[in-house]
């Protein structure tokens, strides 16, 4: 059956696409783990965004922090940034789309604090607003993107650290990595922040 195969497909894709995530991302994945350890052992908190898919993994990501994953532990303090309509609205409305993210950064970011920006192009211009908003404030950026890095492999500083799925896929299968990402950082978070 015609169905059966295209499954087969959809799945090895997705297999291979980890394996070879698996050969680029393990150094990177523990810097980004060991800087998001200091800036919550600092009492700093991590914001995050995306679009789309992207959005959803970006309050995936939050709803771990803030309950668990795999440990009974107290909450750790983060927020989604695409995730409240009457905010995004109201500056979509009365200044840009790109602003969406920027602005809750200016009112929201403090230096130390860490912004998980996700896009699985790198570029996403409302996703390059919030990381140069939160370069300004002295914010560290962990940026999840896919494909060559976009636009936003190129405004990344030294400071911030690229989590890209380096293969050209469709954007299911970059996502797909994300989410894997996603779930490595926050098991590794839980399993080493001193509660």
């Amino acid at each position: 059956m015609q169905t059966h195969e295209q499954i087969k497909k959809i799945f090895t894709a997705s297999i291979e696409a980890k394996k070879l995530a698996l050969t680029t991302l393990v150094t990177p994945i523990a810097k980004a783990t060991e800087i998001m350890l200091e800036a919550l052992h600092a009492g700093h908190k991590i914001l995050s965004c995306g679009n789309g898919g992207s959005a959803a993994d970006a309050q995936h990501f939050t709803g771990e922090m803030i309950n668990r994953l795999l440990v009974e532990r107290a909450p750790l303090p983060a927020m989604t940034l695409s995730a409240d309509t009457s905010v995004l609205t109201a500056i979509a409305n009365d200044y840009s789309y790109e602003e969406v993210f920027a602005k809750q950064i200016q009112a929201l970011g403090n230096p130390g604090d860490i912004l998980l920006a996700i896009s699985t192009s790198g570029n996403s211009a409302n996703i390059i607003k919030a990381i140069t908003t939160a370069q300004t404030k002295n914010m560290r950026v962990i940026a999840l993107t896919g494909n060559d890095g976009g636009k936003i492999a190129k405004i990344l500083n030294a400071n911030d650290i690229e989590l890209r799925v380096n293969l050209i896929a469709p954007s299911p299968r970059i996502q797909e990595v994300h989410i894997l990402i996603i779930h490595c950082l926050c098991e590794l978070i839980e399993q080493n922040f001193k509660f």
